[in-house]
């Protein structure tokens, strides 16, 4: 009789083992997913208080520089806007507005002009601040592409009358690899009232997710130990 009963306790004992191996891993996982935020975190509370320095000085390794404040000079193109999806401000649904925007030492890039309120309807414009065809100063967070989102999202038509689905600001574009979130500008009018929000900078639930999972592996012990002595 014993010996029927041994396979299945080998075959207990090595689920057991594997499913403790699982949640080793899951605890790992998470407790990188909390280092690595927390590291974050650190970078842009610390570079989001670092005083404002020129574009040019930044746009070489904007790695480096991401979320530091920089000052340029040029202008909009007021025909490249794209309007971003599913923003909301204090829980109305709006849209943040993206603008091509050329600097006067050379090179495009896109500036996030902060977030607008969505028209009456799907196919209805917001209401958005006009460009200026002069040049003009920004002053905004250095944000990379990479954060921009993938696909294409609405973009006002040339004329005006409406919105088009077309337009991709990483690919449609022979723009730089970063953006700017605009902050302020010489011209106060395109200040934003609602500027582009910073990410949440807490560490979230993530060391106590990694405890979690050791303390279920800690249950598979405990369970397997249980099971045999019950036999």
């Amino acid at each position: 009789m014993s010996k029927v009963r041994e396979p299945f306790s080998f075959i207990k004992t090595l689920t057991a083992l594997l499913l403790i191996v699982l949640c080793l891993l899951a605890a790992q996982w998470q407790f990188n997913r909390g280092v690595n935020r927390h590291a974050r975190n650190s970078v842009i509370t610390a570079r989001v208080s670092l005083p404002a320095i020129n574009l040019d000085l930044a746009k070489e390794s904007p790695t480096d520089f991401e979320w530091q404040t920089v000052i340029t000079t040029g202008s909009f193109d007021a025909s490249q806007q794209i309007l971003l999806r599913n923003r909301y401000s204090e829980g109305v649904y709006g849209f943040e507005v993206l603008t091509l925007f050329t600097a006067q030492t050379g090179g495009k890039f896109w500036v996030d002009r902060g977030w607008v309120k969505a028209g009456a309807d799907a196919t209805t414009a917001p209401k958005i601040t006009p460009v200026p065809n002069t040049k003009i100063e920004i002053q905004g967070r250095l944000r990379l592409d990479s954060s921009l989102p993938r696909g294409s999202f609405f973009a006002i038509a040339g004329d005006g009358t409406g919105l088009v689905s077309k337009l991709n600001a990483q690919s449609q574009m022979d723009t730089e690899d970063f953006y700017l979130d605009l902050l302020t500008a010489s011209d106060s009018s395109l200040t934003p009232t609602v500027t582009a929000q910073l990410p949440e900078l807490t560490d979230g639930p993530h060391m106590a997710y990694a405890l979690q999972w050791v303390f279920f592996a800690g249950l598979v012990v405990y369970g397997r130990f249980l099971i045999r002595r019950t036999r």
